[in-house]
């Protein structure tokens, strides 16, 4: 069972590398003129990882419980003081874990200022435009802008 368990968190470790991989692709999307383009494709990628990564987890409490651990960090913390291998690839996961948790906060923050930045052009946009050269209605060329 100890090999089962290493082999699930070998899985996830190489679905979190991948899954921060997607987030470097995606920060770079975000940083072109055009992103629109490769977005829908990255979210389609990452539900997919994100799933992954659930079923991954659900399995390995799963296999934590069989071995009289309890689930979560604090099982496979207990697990991993118990098995070097263990240990080792446990730590590579948590770590591989951080750098995604840093990538996407990134493009979290990315995502905002390019929202920021939309919903400026668009009250840009709707606002009246001053209305300097015209006749008003006592016939005088307005010179104020209003």
């Amino acid at each position: 069972m100890r090999d089962e368990l290493l082999a699930t968190v070998n899985d996830e470790h190489a679905t979190v590398e991948a899954f921060a991989s997607l987030l470097a692709y995606e920060e770079k999307a975000l940083t072109t003129p055009e992103p629109l383009q490769m977005l829908p494709g990255i979210v389609d990628q990452k539900t997919e990882l994100i799933e992954r990564l659930a079923n991954l987890e659900r399995t390995r409490d799963t296999q934590l419980s069989a071995l009289g651990f309890p689930a979560g960090k604090k099982g496979m913390d207990q697990a991993a003081a118990r098995d070097t291998r263990l240990a080792g690839r446990w730590q590579l996961l948590q770590q591989a874990a951080e750098r995604a948790r840093r990538a996407n906060a990134t493009n979290g923050m990315l995502v905002r200022i390019r929202m920021d930045y939309n919903e400026r052009t668009l009250a840009v946009l709707r606002s009246t435009p001053a209305k300097v050269g015209f006749y008003g209605p006592d016939g005088r060329v307005s010179t104020v802008v209003r």
